[in-house]
């Protein structure tokens, strides 16, 4: 590791410690991530985007300390500092996981999402990768599910060619039989963006989940992203998810409604065929 002269300095404004050394880390999307060594010993993490909206890391950090107030929950890295420009966590150094650990997270993600929120939504709009989320709350799952999840996504992704008219208005159909679709449950705690690539098995059977666009929302959404981009393990967790609360019946039925919200976000983001993709699985419910 070498160090980076003008990182080591705001992140020594930032925290405690001095930073000995710091070394880029590869895989973030959006953000650039540097591991910092710290001068007491210890490991973190600094996230920082040029150009990001003044409550872009803000909005993560709130999003990790909510899943982070369930003791027996998930496990996120504990918040170090956090400012407009950074977000500074704490290093997670990631192993091998297996089927034990695999039941650990269904348990503690049941419990999570048990914790609940006040409503579905937030107390303010968050983030999607790097496109604004939508939180405004509303009185049922489908009303919230249709106008902030999937009406907004299908009209940036028709606006940027990643739609046609034809795909676009098989989201308008389904979105008007979605209250007989979606079960009511009240508001569980959700992760919101939980794909396999936020989900950091760490050693000794430490699965952690980074990267949090948070919630109050229909658990089925969260557990729908695992089974769409896929996570070691997965029958394990779902198991060990409904040993501490079960889910309502028909649920792998409604997988795909649930998965329209990230294919409809990654047409946004990334084009290709996840336009049509999305199209094709709300056709299925129609």
């Amino acid at each position: 590791m070498t160090r980076q002269p003008t990182l080591a300095r705001r992140a020594e404004e930032l925290i405690d410690s001095a930073v000995v050394a710091t070394a880029p880390v590869a895989g973030g999307d959006i953000s650039t991530a540097t591991k910092l060594r710290l001068s007491n010993g210890t490991t973190a993490l600094m996230k920082t985007l040029n150009g990001a909206p003044d409550d872009f890391f803000p909005t993560e950090a709130a999003g990790l300390r909510w899943l982070g107030e369930v003791s027996d929950g998930v496990r996120v890295p504990e918040v170090l500092a956090v400012e407009h420009d950074c977000l500074i966590i704490a290093w997670v150094e990631t192993g091998r996981g297996g089927a034990d650990d695999a039941a650990d997270l269904g348990q503690r993600l049941a419990r999570t999402h048990l914790a609940g929120a006040t409503s579905y939504g937030g107390e303010v709009d968050g983030y999607i990768g790097r496109l604004p989320l939508p939180n405004g709350a509303a009185p049922t799952w489908a009303e919230f599910y249709a106008t902030r999840r999937l009406l907004p996504y299908a009209k940036l992704a028709h606006d940027r060619g990643a739609m046609t008219d034809t795909e676009s208005a098989s989201i308008d159909t389904l979105v008007g039989r979605l209250s007989g679709l979606l079960p009511e449950e009240s508001p569980a705690r959700l992760h919101g963006d939980l794909w396999n690539g936020n989900v950091l098995w760490g050693q000794e059977g430490q699965v952690t989940l980074i990267d949090p666009a948070a919630y109050g929302g229909h658990r089925e959404v969260d557990l729908a992203m695992l089974a769409l981009f896929g996570l070691p393990h997965l029958p394990r967790v779902m198991e060990a998810y409904e040993e501490v609360s079960p889910l309502a019946d028909d649920w792998e039925d409604r997988l795909g409604l649930h998965q329209l919200f990230p294919l409809l976000v990654h047409a946004c983001l990334f084009g290709g065929g996840y336009g049509a993709r999305a199209a094709a699985t709300a056709a299925r419910y129609c």
